[in-house]
């Protein structure tokens, strides 16, 4: 049974505010992008997560004037708090990224950071390195210097600049013999510094009292194993998945296959495979292995480019994925070439319906197998051009420059012809009979 509790923030009130979940983890990996200097995996842990009405935002209008933004008060949002378990700007711009990711992929936000849909505020603190005497403490946490907040981030960016600047700041302070003061400071895109908003007595000892017009709200324990049942699977889940055996991708591939448009391109990516995976189960193992990756190259960068190029949002009906998976099977079975598919694969994006066998038969683009007498044609003019290269072969054994002979004939033949396993053979016929 999950019990959520409502209460007012009254400064006279002592009773403390009940979250509705404490003590969880997010986990961060390299390719999260946290700092070198972290390793390959940090793990920073949730001390609460809170329902709370958002309040009206002070804007500086002059040095005696404030204006009061109320366009978002009473708004209700959740408040996610993290440990003190975060030594570096850009771990901590991940970690946010991160969260973000998570609360998309459970439609637990509708947009992200870009547009409003997440804030960040950032409490910074620093110690000399090893120090470990620092007097405040935060959960279980203690030997932190005194913290200051930054309030109202908007981008992952901001994260990142304004702690470095705030870091840097209090360094300065204290290296001046000064103190670092608990206070809110504000941050402006595009400084190098934080400004002062207000000073704050001491640590914040918020208080609260019920609310009397929202009772508690009582969750019962199946309805939250069964919401924890339907959860999706995360991206660290995917990304392993991608990155495994079944599909090979690399980090740089996968990653943003389950970041872009929150999966949609993933799931179109898998959709290729699939089919492709069909089409090409009468080839051979060896050549179907790499299918995944090969799919991979030609979702994010062919497709992906046009759609850059064009200014154009990502559309799975634009390029069907029985469409893309056509496409890459014929250059598979070398029936076209890679130039070729790029060509076709432009022509769908830009609106041409044919099926993908029709457009390839009536624009002439299929690629008519050599005859054995055009190979042996190619082989003779070859072997006719380097005759010393062909006596080392036969009378020193030296059959690696055979390999030679094939680059010529690939190079000598119409583009995308001649097949590297028919030429050789060839070649091997003529000089070593």
């Amino acid at each position: 049974m999950v019990n959520i509790e409502f209460l007012q923030c009254r400064d006279r009130w002592l009773t403390l505010a009940e979250p509705f979940a404490r003590n969880g983890y997010v986990d961060l990996f390299g390719y999260d992008g946290i700092a070198p200097e972290d390793g390959d995996h940090v793990r920073i842990g949730i001390k609460q997560v809170q329902l709370e009405q958002d309040t009206a935002k002070s804007q500086e209008y002059h040095p005696s004037t404030q204006l009061l933004d109320f366009n978002r008060v009473s708004h209700p949002l959740v408040e996610i708090i993290t440990m003190p378990q975060i030594h570096t700007p850009a771990t901590a711009a991940a970690c946010v990224r991160k969260i973000q990711a998570i609360l998309q992929s459970c439609s637990a936000v509708t947009t992200g950071m870009e547009l409003g849909g997440l804030r960040a505020d950032v409490n910074v603190s620093i110690r000399q390195r090893g120090d470990t005497e620092g007097v405040h403490q935060y959960g279980e946490i203690g030997g932190l210097g005194q913290r200051t907040e930054i309030k109202n981030l908007s981008s992952f960016k901001a994260v990142e600049d304004a702690i470095i600047a705030e870091k840097n700041r209090q360094i300065a302070v204290l290296e001046s013999g000064g103190v670092v003061e608990g206070e809110t400071r504000g941050w402006t895109i595009g400084s190098t510094e934080t400004r002062r908003l207000r000073g704050k007595e001491g640590e914040v000892d918020y208080r609260y009292m019920p609310d009397p017009d929202l009772p508690p709200l009582l969750i019962g324990a199946d309805l939250v194993s069964e919401l924890a049942n339907t959860l999706p699977t995360s991206s660290d889940e995917l990304i392993g998945l991608l990155t495994g055996k079944e599909y090979g991708l690399s980090i740089e591939d996968a990653k943003p296959l389950v970041e872009l448009e929150d999966g949609a391109r993933l799931e179109y990516y898998q959709d290729v495979v699939d089919i492709l995976r069909d089409l090409q189960q009468d080839q051979d193992p060896k050549s179907r292995g790499g299918l995944a990756r090969v799919a991979g190259n030609w979702v994010l960068h062919e497709l992906g480019g046009l759609l850059t190029k064009a200014d154009l949002p990502w559309d799975a009906e634009r390029v069907s994925a029985l469409s893309l998976a056509q496409i890459i099977d014929h250059v598979q079975r070398k029936q076209i070439t890679g130039p070729t598919a790029k060509q076709v694969l432009a022509m769908v994006f830009d609106g041409d319906t044919r099926a993908i066998p029709q457009l390839l038969e009536e624009e002439n683009l299929l690629l008519r197998p050599l005859s054995r007498e055009e190979y042996v044609a190619l082989a003779e003019a070859a072997i006719s051009q380097n005759p010393q290269m062909v006596e080392q072969i036969r009378t020193k054994n030296q059959l690696g420059k055979l390999g030679w002979f094939v680059g010529q004939m690939m190079r000598m033949g119409e583009k995308g012809r001649v097949e590297a396993p028919k030429a050789d053979a060839i070649l091997r016929e003529l000089i070593l009979g």
